[in-house]
Parts: structure tokens; C-alpha cells; sequence
């Protein structure tokens, strides 16, 4: 039985920006030392989202065609916003590998990043449960 590397990967990136997310936004409240943290998970959360893509790329052909093939590419979608979001919100972050506080634009990049996770991470649990993609 051949399992699918990209189920198991994904928990990385998801766990990584969605933490960031919360000491962003507590960092409103203690200051550095919640978003001290965030850069780092960031960056770790976008380097895995980009393995997790690729071995989703791979995993493609197993989809079956139809409403199950709509839905992989509306995760893929989805998920490829957050990249792009969470991506941005760690250029803003950075300045000569030094971490800045976040502002209005990075809680709102933050924010919409955490939407879009929010929105694959359902997309890509509709195509296991609802299609049954990957299980054999």
C-alpha cells in the first residue's frame, strides 16, 4: 500500500502560520514577546507549504476527474493564496534578517492568510471525506 506523502506533511505549514497568527495578534497585547516568535514560524511555515505543494502536485493524477477534481483545485487555490499571503506577511516582517513588529497591514495579511488556510484546509478535507481521495 502506497500512502500519500502530502496528508502528512501539511500539518507543518498549517500548524506554523497558524501559530504565527496567534502571536501577531497577542503581541497587540505582550508586546515582542509574542511576535518575537512569528518570523521564524513563518519561514518555517512557508518552506513546507512549498514541499507539501510539490508532493500535492504529485498526488494529483489520483483524483478522479469531476466534482473531486473542482474541489482539489479550488484547495489548491485556496492554498496557494495563503502561501502567497503568509509569504508577503514574512517580507514585511523582515528587514536585514531582523524581525519587525507588525502593524495594520501585517495583522490584515495575517488575517487574510488564516482565511484562506481556513478555506483549503476544508477544501482539502472535503476531498478526503467527501471523496475519499487518498484512502484505498
Amino acid at each position: 500500500m502506497r500512502h500519500p506523502l502530502h496528508p502528512a506533511i501539511v500539518h507543518f505549514p498549517v500548524a506554523c502560520w497558524s501559530l504565527a497568527v496567534v502571536a501577531d495578534f497577542a503581541s497587540l497585547r505582550f508586546g515582542a514577546l509574542a511576535w518575537s516568535w512569528s518570523a521564524g514560524l513563518l519561514a518555517v511555515g512557508c518552506a513546507m507549504a512549498v514541499v507539501a505543494m510539490l508532493a500535492g502536485m504529485m498526488e494529483l493524477t489520483r483524483v478522479p476527474e469531476g466534482v473531486a477534481l473542482r474541489d482539489a483545485y479550488l484547495h489548491m487555490g485556496l492554498m496557494i493564496a495563503a502561501l502567497t499571503l503568509f509569504a508577503a506577511r514574512l517580507m514585511l516582517r523582515v528587514d536585514h534578517f531582523k524581525p519587525l513588529p507588525p502593524d495594520a497591514v501585517s495583522l490584515l495579511l495575517d488575517a487574510g492568510g488564516l482565511l484562506a488556510l481556513g478555506a483549503g484546509g476544508w477544501y482539502g478535507g472535503k476531498l478526503v471525506y467527501g471523496h475519499g481521495v487518498g484512502g484505498e
